[in-house]
């Protein structure tokens, strides 16, 4: 097995490997005037597939960017070659870190090799390390699935959480969002947060240089946000993205009981029935 964060000297080595799959999986938020896919085609690490993490939803869940179907995923992972026996490497080059959703999503699908990596395609090309351009294809390879169902979590498992509290919440939103001090651009959505949740703003788990903080730095940014790491953990965020981040970042520190709430604040903050938290935690 891989380590779960690779340098950009390992990639450079292994690349051409047969069983390695290099995958972008940039992704910019609704509003952001970037294109990752014209992007990926411009230039992108040699080998490496474009995940369209856009494509990879449930278009027929009402919320914004909800999981897809285990059957359309893994007929996409397979039309892009990723499949059993392969090592997946992911990377982007979006502020969001768009690559921890690419991978929350194949270990929620039961992918099991498969690693991010750091500092993603800025510092690759920093480095003068080359790229290629164009598209570039696979050949189809099977993908077996199955779902993770404790990886996910439902607004209704989030409500029943609110009481039991067997679960602490962390937010990788922004302080001023998560305060309520900032409206999310999207439309109909109330300020704040889910009661009882600790802002945990996803940058804070990197370094100056974007790549990620590590074991004792890495350890506290979870303990500065209040972060109990011997309890079960729920990430969040606006629309299920940023939340992988956290997800990543606790799996770094080898912590598996670890879940993302998928509807996140776009279901979460629509719903009037809900309860709303402002200010600091």
């Amino acid at each position: 097995y891989m380590d779960a964060l690779v340098s950009t000297e390992w990639l450079q080595r292994e690349l051409g490997a047969s069983d390695l799959r290099v995958v972008d999986a940039s992704w910019f938020l609704p509003g952001d005037s970037r294109d990752a896919r014209a992007e990926y085609e411009a230039g992108h690490i040699p080998g490496a597939v474009f995940m369209d993490l856009a494509g990879l939803v449930d278009s027929a869940n009402p919320v914004d960017n909800m999981a897809p179907p285990p059957e359309k995923f893994a007929s996409r992972m397979q039309s892009l070659g990723l499949g059993d026996g392969s090592r997946i490497v992911l990377y982007d080059d979006s502020p969001i870190k768009s690559a921890a959703r690419g991978w929350w999503l194949l270990k929620l699908f039961g992918a099991h090799d498969v690693a991010l990596l750091d500092g993603g395609l800025a510092k690759w090309k920093a480095e003068g390390r080359p790229l290629e351009m164009g598209k570039y294809s696979l050949r189809h390879r099977h993908f077996t699935v199955w779902r993770d169902a404790k990886a996910v979590r439902s607004k209704e498992q989030i409500l029943a959480n609110l009481e039991s509290k067997a679960q602490q919440l962390v937010d990788a939103r922004g302080s001023a969002r998560f305060t309520g001090e900032e409206r999310d651009p999207r439309l109909n959505l109330a300020p704040g947060h889910i009661p009882g949740s600790r802002s945990l703003p996803f940058g804070n788990l990197f370094q100056a240089d974007g790549t990620w903080k590590q074991g004792d730095a890495l350890a506290a940014a979870f303990a500065d946000a209040g972060v109990d790491m011997d309890r079960a953990l729920v990430a969040t965020c606006g629309s299920g993205m940023t939340a992988c981040v956290i997800a990543f970042g606790a799996h770094l520190l080898g912590k598996e009981d670890v879940a993302v709430y998928d509807g996140s604040w776009t279901e979460w903050g629509a719903d009037p029935a809900t309860p709303k938290a402002t200010g600091a935690a």
